[in-house]
């Protein structure tokens, strides 16, 4: 479900009442723990944490107007969302937060190729995905990502 919000406040302003309490802890633990050199926007019609262009001047090599994206929250049809663009680029880092999260969470991760999906709303590990946020640096973000685009 994308929405058509343009800034991070209209986007959270429209969210469901039964998801803002949830969404909001998740993206303070986001912001609490962002890397220098990050920023929140709005990507791809949720919230975007993004490497801006005056940091990553390429931008995303997809459409290279983009500033490159880090990491996303959303706010779907049936569950929030957390995508982190790392935990797919970096096997160690994958490894690290699948058996964290099974140590920290009673239900089964749920989760696609970058996508971790919150169905239970009691249940969400906040700190661990504010844990997850400060894994990786900007720096080593961009070179993990030249070093995986450039193969292709």
């Amino acid at each position: 479900m994308q929405s058509k919000a343009t800034t991070p406040k209209h986007y959270i302003d429209e969210l469901p009442e039964n998801r803002k309490e949830p969404f909001l802890k998740l993206r303070r633990q986001i912001l609490d723990n962002l890397p220098k050199g990050i920023e929140e926007t709005i990507g791809y019609g949720m919230l975007a944490y993004v490497i801006p262009h005056h940091v990553y001047p390429n931008g995303y090599h997809c459409n290279p107007k983009l500033p490159l994206p880090f990491m996303n929250l959303a706010s779907q049809k049936n569950f929030i969302a957390v995508y982190s663009m790392a935990l797919y680029a970096k096997k160690d880092l994958m490894d690290w937060f699948t058996n964290a999260y099974a140590k920290r969470c009673k239900y089964k991760l749920d989760m696609g190729k970058s996508c971790i999906r919150f169905k239970k709303m009691n249940d969400i590990p906040f700190d661990l995905i504010g844990e997850l946020t400060t894994k990786i640096s900007a720096k080593e973000w961009i070179e993990i990502y030249e070093t995986t685009t450039n193969k292709k």
